[in-house]
């Protein structure tokens, strides 16, 4: 047993970034197919881990770095959201919306219709459905406790855990291959001599170059860390209520408070641009320690029905994308950046989706659209219509009689 403590771990995850670098700058067709850095990485050393657990050799990682990592990353979000611009994308909000709701109905009723099939508890189904894929290991973890507890079902939590890994890979590696297939039928910005050229602003392109002085870095890591605390004193204040939202969302929810009021009262305007910094670097470490943490042997282990059941729902997922989300979008270069984000938090999380979204705007051009549009639907509406949408199909009567 090899135990990494806190340092070790940020280390390594630093050194998985690096890697991922140079796995995507020279392996063609990990660049050709928009895989993000920290994917490519992290999921290398995660093979190696699980070949390493052959030989009886495991490693464990100090992951107490991730919970602060993820919430930073979630903070930027709501720091970045400027309200004006918001209202001005609402009717774009609002249709990527019903397609994502469009798409938890779908995943639910496959996931209980291939359950059934297979001769397995619909429970099952409905676990390897929004609930894992949209929901993410908290939403996961929390309604395995459900289905165990209230409904008797045997290692309902170990199945959502492992579902909810199956969808964070899989949402990191069909989201660039599906842009490339979209982006080959579009326009791309930037290719016309007509359009004047656009500097990129927040996530889009986090690689270029930025500005940045002690003060200011100070200034900003400050807003982050007001948001960190108040939106952690909001959750304990909302735990138990029927407003009870998960932790990020609360961050969120400060980040966007903070930024507009301090905005309207001309007090202080938000240095997007090193906003955008410092949450590049929380999402690339947060999703290097997810990654390369990964215990693949989880995945190794469901039964072959869990596994063609999630399977099946990676290709629906793929599928809705090309031919829903990309076509209610608009059909055009924003819609199929959207759609690759779509995948990353329709199957995995929104830090995976903004990691789809900056390999393919980083290739072919910035989305301001879909780098206002997903954030917001992926971090904060998306966990709102699942428990909505879940408790509905909870209310069918083959469950009302388990």
């Amino acid at each position: 047993m090899i135990e990494l403590d806190f340092y070790g771990t940020l280390v390594a995850a630093s050194l998985v970034l690096l890697l991922g670098r140079g796995l995507v700058t020279r392996v063609g067709f990990l660049r050709s197919y928009n895989i993000p850095e920290p994917v490519a990485g992290g999921l290398v050393v995660a093979v190696l881990l699980l070949i390493l657990r052959t030989f009886d050799i495991e490693v464990r990682f100090d992951t107490s770095l991730q919970t602060p990592l993820m919430l930073a990353f979630f903070a930027t979000i709501g720091l970045s959201a400027d309200l004006a611009s918001l209202k001005k994308g609402g009717r774009i909000v609002g249709i990527f919306l019903l397609a994502v709701i469009g798409l938890l109905v779908v995943q639910n009723a496959m996931g209980i219709g291939l359950a059934t099939l297979l001769g397995l508890d619909p429970l099952m189904g409905l676990l390897t459905g929004s609930i894992t894929l949209a929901g993410g290991h908290g939403t996961g973890a929390a309604w395995g406790a459900v289905f165990s507890e209230k409904y008797g079902l045997a290692s309902a939590s170990e199945l959502a855990l492992a579902s909810a890994t199956f969808g964070l890979v899989l949402g990191g590696l069909i989201g660039g291959p599906v842009a490339r297939l979209l982006i080959k039928r579009v326009q791309v910005p930037g290719c016309s001599p007509q359009q004047a050229p656009r500097l990129p602003k927040g996530f889009e392109q986090p690689n270029k170059e930025r500005s940045i002085t002690p003060f200011s870095f100070v200034e900003t890591l400050a807003l982050i860390a007001v948001s960190l605390l108040a939106g952690n004193l909001l959750n304990g204040l909302l735990h138990g209520t029927a407003f009870e939202l998960p932790t990020f969302v609360c961050v969120l929810f400060v980040g966007v408070v903070l930024r507009n009021s301090l905005s309207a009262l001309g007090l202080y305007q938000v240095f997007e641009r090193e906003v955008s910094v410092l949450g590049n670097v929380s999402l690339s470490l947060f999703l290097a320690i997810a990654l390369m943490s990964l215990k693949l042997w989880d995945l190794a282990a469901l039964a072959l029905p869990i596994f063609i059941i999630l399977a099946v729902q990676a290709l629906v997922m793929a599928l809705f994308a090309i031919f829903v989300t990309f076509r209610v979008m608009g059909s055009n270069y924003d819609a199929a950046v959207l759609a690759a984000g779509h995948c990353g938090f329709g199957l995995g999380a929104t830090p995976t989706a903004i990691a789809n979204m900056q390999a393919v705007t980083q290739r072919y051009g910035p989305s301001q659209i879909a780098f206002l549009v997903v954030p917001m639907v992926g971090a904060f509406f998306i966990d709102i219509v699942n428990v909505i949408v879940i408790k509905l199909y909870l209310t069918l009567p083959f469950f009302a009689a388990v």
